[in-house]
């Protein structure tokens, strides 16, 4: 049975090739999006059988992959896909890349909600194309949709493509049906296709469930494209490999053409015994993995209201991603979260990063042991003491 004992070991990820942890000797990494914890026991087991074996060939997707998923969706979500929808890529990045080339020219306009991960940004304007943000409202701690200016963008006869994340990193969130349902009625009616991001989609609270965007809608299916992998959610980003569906063979065929020009729609000899190997016997520490990080995000809400009360922490049920407000002492988050690492140690990502609207924010990963994250929370109280003490100097 795995527990919570499971997640408290603390591994030292130090001098392992992890990005994360290429940091200095007493710096806490608490940024990028990895967890600092052991996979499940089936997968290391997956992998030692594999590598057990001396030859690494050439290897490609079949049928036990794409019912092994398809089954995983069933039982979690009561969503019927079809095999025959399913298409391999190297990522869910690559698939969105390789979505912008096949469904757009340069020079169109690509939407998307912000503030939302960088690298949607770098997936429109390094393939010149034009990027339209439309900023989320944020009220009352929370976030929506502007529905009004995302019509209005979807109506640009240059507008082809919409990236959504689903659910919503850094702010969270998880979309509502009815929300999703309104954004693929727009979808239709203006032509836009829809690209769902959902590589983060099952890493919610225990009580609570994300909402495949191709599951609310006939709409939502004719102008989709779902692209999700085991990598996040089971904590394997380091073995490339993700599954698009796309339900309308038009859209399908040429998604698939491009991967496969752009050279991302082939696997490693790892990717797929390691995919169905999560989605049929991973559950049990996925279920495990979330209480954990969800008992960690409400640690840190309390902490910030008993000591950091200045901070905010937007509510969510989704990702092991924190998104704080920290307006209320900083405006310039770049500015306060280089001062954070340079005086206690602790690496998180400003807000900047996530668009304009993301000012005056930090995004705060927790997947960690709970010692880790005590250690990063008083860290985090040590840096804000000192950024309050510098900046009542500078005022004077």
């Amino acid at each position: 049975m795995i527990n919570a004992d499971y997640f408290d070991q603390v591994i030292d990820r130090r001098h392992s090739g992890s990005i994360k942890w290429d940091c200095g000797p007493n710096e806490l990494p608490m940024w990028v999006a990895d967890m600092d914890f052991a996979i499940a026991p089936c997968l290391q087991k997956t992998l030692q059988n594999r590598i057990a074996h001396p030859i690494f060939g050439y290897t490609e997707p079949n049928e036990a992959w794409k019912m092994a998923f398809h089954d995983f969706m069933m039982r979690r979500h009561q969503v019927d896909f079809s095999l025959d929808w399913s298409i391999f890529s190297t990522g869910v990045i690559p698939s969105m890349s390789s979505s912008v080339r096949a469904f757009s020219e340069v020079g169109d306009e690509v939407v998307t909600l912000t503030p939302v991960y960088p690298v949607f940004f770098h997936s429109i304007t390094n393939n010149h194309r034009i990027q339209v943000n439309v900023p989320m409202i944020y009220e009352h701690k929370d976030y929506s949709i502007d529905f009004a200016a995302l019509e209005k963008a979807f109506a640009s006869p240059k507008a082809k493509l919409f990236l959504l994340c689903n659910p919503a990193n850094p702010i969270s969130r998880i979309w509502a049906k009815e929300e999703l349902i309104r954004i693929a009625t727009l979808a239709k009616r203006y032509s836009v296709l829809v690209f769902a991001d959902e590589v983060h989609g099952e890493i919610v609270s225990p009580d609570a469930s994300y909402v495949p965007f191709l599951s609310v809608s006939p709409e939502a299916r004719e102008v989709g494209i779902m692209a999700t992998a085991v990598t996040k959610a089971f904590n394997v980003a380091g073995i490339p490999g993700s599954i698009a569906i796309v339900p309308k063979p038009m859209l399908r065929e040429r998604l698939a053409t491009q991967l496969n020009t752009d050279e991302c729609g082939e696997p490693n000899v790892f990717s797929i015994p390691l995919a169905i190997s999560a989605w049929r016997d991973g559950e049990e520490w996925l279920d495990a993995m979330r209480e954990y990080v969800f008992r960690n995000r409400k640690s840190v809400e309390t902490y910030l209201s008993s000591y950091l009360p200045e901070l905010t922490l937007v509510p969510g049920k989704a990702t092991y991603l924190l998104w704080v407000d920290i307006s209320n002492i900083a405006k310039n988050s770049a500015s306060f979260c280089s001062f954070l690492r340079e005086k206690t140690g602790l690496w998180i990502t400003p807000g900047s990063e996530y668009g304009e609207d993301g000012e005056g924010f930090v995004r705060i990963n927790v997947a960690c042991p709970r010692s880790r994250l005590e250690d990063g929370l008083k860290r985090l109280h040590q840096g804000v003491l000192l950024w309050k003490q510098r900046e009542s100097v500078v005022l004077k």
